[in-house]
């Protein structure tokens, strides 16, 4: 079968006559006809019916009808691109994207690809709304496109995270805030503002985040906007406004130490850059390999998002800890605006309340409260849409000095989500009169598998040296916290427990409970509040081994009906959390930050809880989400044979535990 019989063929098939064909393609009709009969011949079928002088296609004849163009166009298009090779033609890449790109992030990546491929000629269009930069895409005048807004409400186009994008304040270097480190829009409510107008993408997430904070460009005092990023620059150098940029803004002004960027509370996270392009291009360039068909056109593309993926920067270092072996998540980013959709309705819908109950000086649970309390997070990530449509949200967050409260909280069902130690999550999960459990553990928090974190405490004159010197004396302990737990199970496991007072703590000023010490032999508290009196240098450690080698952690409970009516909400919280974990992990002012929030030094921050670039070897706990069901069972297993406490053996751990919602949360990421 050759092409050319293909071409007449299409044409007896369209005209349905030999003559009318013969004269279209400059052929006699006997030449058509003997082109027709080897074509037959070659398929081993007729392709027309001849019915005296009227003809009409057989079955296979309508198939090759409809299919043969395909061949006859490959044809064209094969000879076309061996001529542009011939004649040292150089193909196309066109790409879009909004001003912001196109100024700073895109002409590096450009350089990088020339420099790779100078064959390739690359074209640039810039626009000045996404709605163009769509249409653009839609209609193939770009190839490809870049945007900070996410497009995927549209069914016709396909997005890609390709690098992330961090918003910050800018100043000049002259301005009074310019060497803040760190700045909450609460504080700047007052200070003269410079934005780009409605529908720049900056301006979107900036009023997109307001919004979620319950705030509104008409709460700041001033706010002047202008419509080009070079006017930004005048007001901010000349005038000492403000203002709200991308990390790929103004680089060269940033560069020069003309313009200094600040980090804001609330945009602690970055946001995700999106490579865009028709799904039409996607699925072709997943084909394996590449038909030859179109080789030639698609080629640079995928030579461009090859080098798209290897300057992606790599996510940040996740310590792989002992305690689990499972695969750290994703870098955590802000949710990117939806090009087309609107701001949620203003006219009041039901409104949910979520009462937290977190232990903001318990370090090693700052990212289950105070970190998501004080960067917005959980506002960020409850759901808006749905079922959840014109939803209000009141959160109301009640910080505890330790975990009795919010054990009561919860079995009273004032507090909806509770962050607990290993003892007070088992005492939530099954109250000690029996009753069925009203939580459910959702996921941990931090963990540390040797099992420190909880310390008896003595005075350094003391003649206590070891746990068997406890017999007859007392010892002050926070009652239901994790360091009555390991009180109880350290003096069981000595066959001490009926010969130890345990008296309670009243008050959990450190100060104060070394002053006290004379009333009492010694006390057990947990991490950091006997780091504190340690580095004070008043106490020492009475144990120096894990007697019973139960890992320490803790974790997350939730009111089942919570769980079970809202499961949104619950993952939305989540989400948070691994965001603020994510935030603690990569933030090298992380450490310093929580110690300003609870007035504690920040190297007893550090080493109760790591940070990224924390020595393991000198760590308390370690940031862990990853729900450990076996250490659970241990610490029941261990427990239930304690007076009082045999009622443990009766939970339903699988269904107390339910991962799922981590699982989710997990994925969104």
């Amino acid at each position: 079968m050759e092409i050319y019989q293909l071409k007449v063929f299409l044409e007896v098939a369209r005209c349905l006559s030999f003559t009318e064909a013969a004269t279209a393609l400059n052929l006699t009709q006997p030449a058509v006809s003997a082109k027709i009969k080897s074509l037959e011949a070659d398929l081993d079928t007729p392709l027309f019916n001849r019915l005296g002088r009227r003809i009409e296609l057989t079955q296979v004849g309508q198939y090759l009808l409809e299919e043969a163009p395909y061949l006859v166009d490959l044809e064209a298009q094969l000879i076309a691109e061996i001529e542009d090779i011939k004649q040292g033609k150089f193909s196309t890449l066109k790409i879009g994207c909004m001003a912001e790109l196109n100024n700073h992030w895109l002409p590096s990546v450009l350089f990088e690809y020339r420099r790779q491929w100078p064959s390739v000629q690359t074209r640039c269009c810039q626009f000045e709304s996404a709605e163009k930069l769509y249409r653009a895409i839609k209609n193939g005048d770009a190839d490809l496109g870049f945007s900070d807004l996410s497009f995927s409400e549209f069914d016709d186009l396909s997005e890609t995270v390709i690098d992330t994008i961090h918003y910050s304040l800018i100043a000049s270097r002259n301005h009074r805030l310019a060497q803040q480190p760190w700045l909450s829009l609460k504080e700047l409510l007052h200070q003269p503002w410079v934005l780009l107008p409605d529908g720049s993408p900056s301006r979107i997430i900036f009023e997109k985040r307001l919004r979620e904070l319950g705030l509104s460009l008409a709460d700041f005092t001033q706010v002047e906007i202008v419509d080009a990023p070079g006017l930004v620059r005048t007001y901010v150098l000349q005038g000492h406004y403000l203002s709200f940029i991308a990390d790929v803004d103004l680089q060269i002004e940033q560069q020069a130490g003309l313009i200094q960027a600040i980090a804001l509370e609330e945009f602690a996270l970055g946001t995700p850059l999106f490579l865009l392009m028709s799904k039409r291009l996607a699925r072709a360039l997943a084909q394996q390999p590449i038909p030859f068909r179109g080789r030639q056109a698609l080629e640079p593309i995928r030579q461009f998002i090859t080098l798209l993926h290897q300057r992606q920067s790599p996510p940040a270092p996740q310590r792989q800890t002992a305690a689990t072996d499972s695969t750290p998540p994703p870098p955590a980013r802000f949710q990117a605006p939806h090009f087309i959709r609107r701001p949620r309705s203003s006219q009041p819908g039901d409104t949910l309340t979520l009462t937290i109950g977190t232990q903001n000086r318990t370090i090693q649970t700052v990212t289950a409260g105070l970190i998501i309390q004080r960067l917005g997070l959980l506002e960020h990530f409850l759901p808006q849409q749905g079922r959840y449509r014109g939803t209000q949200y009141q959160i109301r967050w009640w910080d505890y000095t330790s975990g009795a409260p919010i054990v009561a909280g919860l079995a009273s069902k004032q507090i909806d989500i509770g962050v607990l130690g290993d003892y007070p999550l088992l005492l939530s999960a099954m109250p000690p009169q029996g009753t069925d459990a009203n939580t459910c553990l959702i996921s941990f928090v931090a963990s540390n598998p040797d099992g420190t974190g909880n310390d008896i405490i003595v005075p350094h004159r003391s003649h206590l040296s070891r746990i068997e010197d406890l017999e007859g004396r007392v010892i002050a302990v926070p009652f239901s916290s994790a360091a009555h737990s390991m009180v109880m199970r350290s003096l069981h496991h000595k066959n001490l427990l009926e010969q130890v007072r345990l008296t309670s703590i009243d008050n959990l000023n450190p100060q104060r409970l070394i002053s006290d010490l004379g009333q009492v032999d010694g006390y057990a508290y947990f991490a950091p509040f006997h780091e504190i009196a340690k580095h004070k240098g008043q106490c020492r450690r009475l144990l120096e081994d894990n007697l019973d080698g139960l890992p320490t952690f803790h974790g997350i409970v939730v009111q089942q009906e919570l769980a079970s009516q809202y499961p949104e909400v619950v993952v939305a919280y989540l989400q948070a959390l691994l965001a603020a974990q994510y935030w603690y992990a990569t933030t090298p002012m992380a450490a310093t930050l929580v110690s300003r929030w609870v007035n504690l030094d920040a190297a007893i921050v550090s080493k109760t809880l790591l940070t990224g670039a924390s020595d393991y070897t000198q760590g308390v706990f370690f940031p862990e989400t990853h729900i450990r069901a076996d250490w659970v069972s241990e610490h029941v297993n261990q427990l239930q044979h304690i007076a009082g406490h045999e009622y443990l053996g009766q939970m339903n751990l699988n269904h107390w535990m339910q991962p799922e919602f981590l699982q989710r949360a997990v994925a969104s990421l």
